[in-house]
């Protein structure tokens, strides 16, 4: 464990807001802001010129023509007026990325109260727009058409898995019993984009409705295109918070995965022990935890590098229960970006807030029986820029 001092103030998460994710063709990047900056800030409790400070995560790469989104929560409420307000990219990890800079301003002294905003508007683009705007988060690929997108670099990590482990008679499987989990989980969230528990079966079949995507990736495996805004605001010494927020992990790996080994996730394993060391905990300390399943090869992966089972191995965590719902940790009980959906920038924001829901018991369907503490594992990239938090009840 890297030694990490405690977080050195006592910051809560005390209000959140969520739209639903999925094909939203009357709302704009503007009015999901709008609706989400609004009930935040109610449902926290405090009035628009309380907060300090202001972060807005899009990661955008030309999805949308406006591209400065910054000042938009104003326009849900004139008393935000003059305060700061940044927008914050990191590719899949924007969301996270805001929330910590909205820790960090109040660590500074300079806020005591934030408001942090995820956005992405994506389904009214083409299927090869998309794949091409995801693309600008990989240097080779940036600018190019390349029919299989971001797909096509996770099929890559994909195949190298199933070479390096011998896994080809049993990674499809192992694939699809993560799809099928996650939607199960899906199915209660209300905010979810694919509410329909598609089955093991169904998962596993290469189907019309279920085509191979890329390399051994099928359409289950993939993440879908969201659109979609989470909102939560951060208060120092708050007197009765949904969660406290009490560690945090960044690290940033290369670009180019030549220079490393992409199966480690090291960066992503960096952040996270960054987190429960200043947390004071580990992983076996957690009761839920909400990962970055852009890919269900990533979550694979992710089982590994939280060190639930050594590597090669993590199919016993979801064969053998572990990481379900009744498991001993609780993976992705949201349904993960599988089923929730993936809005880019939205996303980092959104496992804060559902964490926040699942450890103050207001999550209605989704709620674990009595959670304590939860991870928050967010990644842009093929686990370039990687995010832990680790939150309290």
């Amino acid at each position: 464990m890297t030694a990490v001092s405690p977080l050195p103030a006592r910051i809560g998460i005390v209000g959140v807001a969520h739209t639903p994710f999925g094909r939203l063709p009357t709302e704009t990047v503007g009015s999901l802001v709008e609706t989400v900056t609004s009930q935040a800030l109610i449902d926290a409790g405090v009035e628009p010129e309380e907060v300090d400070e202001v972060f807005v995560a899009q990661f955008n790469s030309g999805l949308t023509p406006f591209a400065f989104p910054s000042s938009l929560p104003i326009e849900a409420a004139d008393e935000l007026w003059g305060r700061p307000m940044t927008r914050v990219e990191n590719a899949c990890a924007s969301g996270s990325a805001a929330v910590h800079q909205g820790i960090r301003a109040i660590l500074s002294g300079l806020a005591d109260t934030v408001l942090v905003v995820g956005v992405e508007k994506m389904t009214h683009a083409t299927g090869a727009a998309v794949a091409q705007a995801l693309l600008g988060a990989d240097p080779r690929l940036a600018g190019t058409n390349s029919p299989t997108g971001f797909a096509g670099l996770f099929a890559d990590v994909a195949q190298d898995y199933a070479k390096r482990y011998a896994a080809d008679d049993w990674l499809g499987d192992v694939l699809a019993a993560i799809a099928a989990k996650n939607h199960h989980n899906g199915c209660s969230n209300p905010w979810a984009q694919i509410r329909k528990d598609l089955g093991v079966e169904f998962c596993s079949t290469v189907s019309d409705s279920n085509p191979l995507v890329a390399g051994p990736l099928r359409r289950t495996d993939c993440s879908p295109v969201s659109d979609g805004a989470a909102a939560l605001v951060l208060r120092r010494d708050p007197a009765d918070p949904l969660a406290l927020i009490t560690g945090v992990g960044h690290a940033n790996d290369h670009l180019d995965t030549a220079r490393r080994d992409v199966l480690e996730f090291a960066a992503g394993r960096l952040a996270v022990q960054r987190a429960l060391g200043m947390a004071g905990i580990d992983v076996d300390d957690l009761d839920l935890a909400e990962v970055h399943d852009c890919f269900t090869i990533a979550e694979l992966l992710v089982y590994e590098m939280l060190g639930l089972t050594p590597r090669g191995q993590g199919r016993r965590a979801v064969e053998e229960g572990w990481v379900h719902r009744d498991g001993r940790l609780p993976v992705n009980v949201s349904g993960g970006l599988k089923a929730k959906g993936h809005p880019v920038g939205a996303t980092g924001v959104s496992q804060h807030a559902l964490v926040a829901l699942q450890l103050s018991g207001k999550a209605g369907e989704m709620q674990l029986d009595g959670p304590r503490v939860g991870l928050v594992h967010n990644m842009g990239g093929v686990a370039v820029a990687n995010y832990a938090t680790v939150l309290r009840g």
